[in-house]
């Protein structure tokens, strides 16, 4: 299994971004996906994470109400809508396949990460 993510960059505070993750495989849909990001210094975190069917989300505290996690499994995809950024969103994010298909929320129930994506939020 490879996971692909794409479509960070530098933004201003205040502004919107959308990560994607392209995942190889034919059961993409029988695997949550999560989000992590891990900033200069900090130990990883949770971001958000999606069942495999999609109908199941659940976000960190830090992020509710401005970012949205999707997926497409028809695509292999999943999404990472990231809005009102704040200077401290400022990390490498992760995308990651859980080991089972219900949402997960720790790092060490995953086993497929991808490269990562930097996404810098300016003030």
């Amino acid at each position: 299994v490879q996971l692909q993510a794409s479509g960070g960059g530098l933004v201003q505070a205040g502004g919107s971004l959308r990560l994607s993750c392209a995942a190889s495989g034919r059961t993409f849909s029988s695997y949550g996906m999560g989000w992590f990001r891990q900033a200069p210094g900090k130990e990883r975190e949770f971001v958000a994470a999606i069942s495999g069917g999609g109908s199941i989300t659940y976000s960190a505290d830090s992020v509710k109400g401005r970012f949205t996690i999707s997926r497409d499994n028809a695509k292999n995809s999943v999404y990472l809508q990231m809005d009102s950024l704040k200077p401290e969103d400022t990390a490498v994010y992760y995308c990651a396949r859980s080991r089972t298909v219900v949402v997960r929320t720790t790092g060490s129930e995953y086993n497929y990460w991808g490269q990562g994506t930097l996404v810098t939020v300016s003030s």
